[in-house]
Order: structure tokens, then C-alpha cells, then sequence
């Protein structure tokens, strides 16, 4: 079997401007963040990007890189609005298509298993439709007739994701309470590569716990990328809580662009994640 160990760098070498991405995760809890750091350090741009959003939307949007999101919610959890979010949004600066969580849960699996749409309940009788006015209604072709929202399918270019544990082959798992919906972004992808906290022996995967939490097969995955601590500033359950001091910190700087210059150049400003992690670790200290 194909051996799918690969770097952050090695990822963003295969992206492309204008790229629909998929991130995985939920609000501020095991996102990808050491792919989406090295996204920050690059040239690209112009992405359409999809996601329970948390900071990876807001540090994305600061940085420009963002034309359109596609999202159900963007929050940092104990804090309610991702601030960048917030500015980008109130100013304009991307456009954006607002779906309730099971319509958007709905347009991944659309994707996932190759249609064109699904229909669902989810969204009727709210103001969705007014928000996104290229949404359609669809009868149902049975006896009861009912008029249904078609949500259409959200087809990703690449979906990052981040699990605890992975093999060189690409099988994952996780170790918190939550799969989330990581297995159906990598399915409604074109692309999909994980990162881990640590990559492991594909025989130590089973030793770990129930193999229900081993929801990434390595059918679904292009690349794994080992990231020790690789959520940060999102939790990791299972290896490591949220960091809330970060976090505060974070939504502090986002105030200003002269409060926030200085902590980008203070955490985000490194050649490589090693670096990252090296400033992280000075700050703890």
C-alpha cells in the first residue's frame, strides 16, 4: 500500500488560485490549522471555502485569500463571532452563501455520493431563501406532493481535515467525542488530506479503542501530514483542550489593524509550522 506521508508544503503545492476547499472540524474544535497556516504563507488566493467555520475562516479572510464562503456558521465557541469574519462580512469583502447546519450537512453528502442535490426540510419557512435567492424549490414526485428545498451538492476541489492519530496510508482516527463530518468532506472531494496529531503503526490504530472512531480509510485520503499539535489554537480531545488564553488573545488583537499586525508578526509570521510551534511553546513558557 501506497505511502502517503507528506508536508503542509508539499499540500499547498497542489493548490491552486480559486480552488473551492473544504475544511473539517467545528467552530474551533479540530480544524486543520497547520495546513491552513501554511495556505496563510502562500500565494493563494481567490478560494471559495466551506465550513462549520471557526478561526480558519477569520485567519483566511484576513489574509485575503477568500472570494466566497459557503458556511453555516463561523464561531470560536466560548466566543460567540469569529472577529475577522465579522469585519469581512459587515464590510463586504466576500461574498457569501449562509445555509442552515443540515443544509449544509445535506450539500456535502450530495456531493459526497456524486448528485446533484438533495432535498430536505431544512430552511423552509426562514429567511435562507431570501439570502440566497439561486436556491430552488422541488416537488416530490409521489402521491403527497410535498414542495421541498433542493439543496445543491458542495463539490470541493481539496478537503483538509485533522484527526488524532493516522497511518502512513492514510486511515484515521479520532479521539474525542465528536467525528464531526470529516469523512463526508473527504468523500465530497476531489482531494482530501489529513493531518495528525501522530502517525502510527496501521496495527496500533486497533489498540487505541473502538475501530468505529477509525472514521478516515485511506481510500478517502491523497496525504497525511503528521502535525503535533497541529489544531492549536483549536482543541484536539483526546490530546489537548482549546487554548482559551490563546484564543482571547487572538479575538484582542483583531480589534486593529496595529494590534493585529503585531501578533501576526509575533505567531504567524514564521518561515514553516516548526517555527510556529516554537514560538507557541516560548509563549506557554
Amino acid at each position: 500500500m501506497a505511502d502517503k506521508r507528506m508536508t503542509e508544503e508539499d499540500v499547498v503545492a497542489r493548490m491552486r488560485d480559486g480552488m473551492t476547499i473544504g475544511v473539517g472540524g467545528w467552530g474551533s474544535r479540530r480544524k486543520p490549522m497547520s495546513i491552513i497556516r501554511a495556505i496563510l504563507r502562500s500565494d493563494i488566493k481567490d478560494l471559495t471555502v466551506v465550513a462549520y467555520g471557526g478561526p480558519e475562516v477569520g485567519l483566511l479572510c484576513a489574509a485575503g485569500k477568500v472570494k466566497k464562503l459557503v458556511y453555516g456558521f463561523v464561531t470560536m465557541d466560548s466566543i460567540v463571532l469569529e472577529p475577522h469574519f465579522r469585519r469581512a462580512r459587515q464590510a463586504g469583502a466576500i461574498e457569501v452563501a449562509e445555509y442552515d447546519e443540515g443544509m449544509f450537512q445535506w450539500g456535502l453528502y450530495a456531493a459526497a455520493i456524486n448528485l446533484p442535490f438533495l432535498p430536505t426540510r431544512s430552511g423552509l419557512g426562514s429567511a435562507v431563501m431570501t439570502h440566497n435567492p439561486d436556491l430552488k424549490l422541488v416537488k416530490s414526485p409521489y402521491e403527497d406532493g410535498e414542495e421541498l428545498l433542493a439543496v445543491p451538492a458542495l463539490k470541493l476541489d481539496m478537503a483538509f481535515i485533522h484527526m488524532n492519530r493516522g497511518d502512513a496510508q492514510g486511515n484515521g482516527m479520532y479521539l474525542g467525542p465528536d467525528p464531526y463530518f470529516d469523512d463526508i468532506y473527504c468523500m465530497a472531494a476531489k482531494e482530501a488530506y489529513m493531518s495528525v496529531e501522530k502517525i502510527v503503526p496501521t496495527e496500533e490504530l486497533s489498540q487505541l479503542g473502538d475501530l468505529q472512531r477509525m472514521k478516515i480509510s485511506r481510500m478517502m485520503v491523497n496525504g497525511v501530514i503528521e502535525a503535533p499539535n497541529g489544531a492549536h489554537f483549536t482543541s484536539c480531545d483526546g490530546d489537548y483542550s482549546r487554548d482559551e488564553a490563546f484564543q482571547r488573545e487572538y479575538n484582542t488583537a483583531a480589534k486593529s489593524d496595529e494590534t493585529w499586525k503585531a501578533f501576526y508578526d509575533t505567531y504567524l509570521n514564521v518561515k514553516n509550522e516548526a517555527e510556529y510551534q516554537e514560538r507557541i511553546a516560548a509563549r506557554k513558557a
